[in-house]
């Protein structure tokens, strides 16, 4: 392999996120377990990064997100969003940002989930091509009962369960359990075995032309509502909901002292 055509070396500095290469398959890892993997600033902006090189290198075919077992993804981490400067809080844009490039990628994108994804991870596994979970695996939205709504994650998960689906999970904040995940169309397939899962699905996409896999995500997109307007009104009506005092009471309540604004309630 020439020089020019050797890929990219992994980008330096990614606190948050790590990267194993598996033949033709980029897996990145979740890498914030003292936090439950929660999204902050640092892995949205460390998951872009490391995107961009999977998405550099001509002998990937699939990009792999992981968690560590038991935990995938837990959402905003609203103890550090109180925490942090305006300069270092999470944008709603760029976590829009991520999942755009999720579901826009050249690659083919599979979230391997083992164990808990909560709120904004269920963002994470829509946006996904396919979904592989283990039956421990359990799915929630928690958003209303801080007082917002998963505003940027429902497009993409409107795409995969359907509206009615969608509402319930928003409106009830029930966890949903594997099985029940995969009849509604959020996991393709529940299995204990996912990495042989993902061996399967390397032989039948790495037939695929990268280009082929481009314009089909780019004509699908076409046939569904995903458009920068709604991405735009997602990211607006977030932001009007987290600005209210209630809301801000609610999440530095927590950061204070641990306590969720619902206890107490009922």
């Amino acid at each position: 392999m020439s020089g020019a055509d050797a890929p990219p070396p992994v980008p330096p500095a990614l606190a948050t996120v790590r990267i194993a290469v598996t033949g033709r398959q980029v897996a990145l890892l979740l890498d914030r377990p003292e936090r439950a993997n929660s999204l902050n600033a640092a892995l949205v902006r460390d998951l872009i990064a490391a995107l961009d090189w999977a998405e550099a290198r001509p002998d990937c075919r699939l990009v792999v997100l992981r968690g560590h077992p038991g935990c995938f993804c837990t959402g905003m981490d609203f103890q550090e969003a109180a925490a942090a400067g305006d300069g270092e809080r999470l944008r709603m844009e760029d976590y829009m940002t991520l999942l755009r490039r999720l579901s826009q990628s050249p690659k083919v994108v599979v979230a391997r989930v083992e164990g808990r994804v909560v709120a904004g991870g269920v963002g994470l596994v829509a946006a996904s091509d396919l979904v592989f979970a283990t039956p421990r695996s359990e799915f929630s939205l928690s958003e209303a009962l801080w007082g917002i709504l998963p505003c940027c994650v429902l497009p993409f998960l409107i795409r995969r369960t359907g509206f009615q689906k969608a509402y319930a999970m928003t409106l009830t904040t029930r966890p949903v359990g594997a099985a029940e995940a995969a009849a509604m169309h959020l996991v393709d397939e529940v299995t204990e075995q996912p990495d042989e899962a993902l061996r399967r699905l390397l032989l039948r996409v790495g037939l695929l032309e990268e280009e082929t896999i481009v314009e089909l995500k780019a004509y699908f997109r076409k046939l569904w509502i995903l458009t920068p307007e709604v991405e735009r009104t997602a990211v607006a009506e977030i932001g009007r909901l987290a600005a209210k005092p209630a809301v801000r009471a609610a999440i530095a309540g927590y950061a204070a002292d641990g306590r969720f604004p619902w206890e107490g309630r009922g």
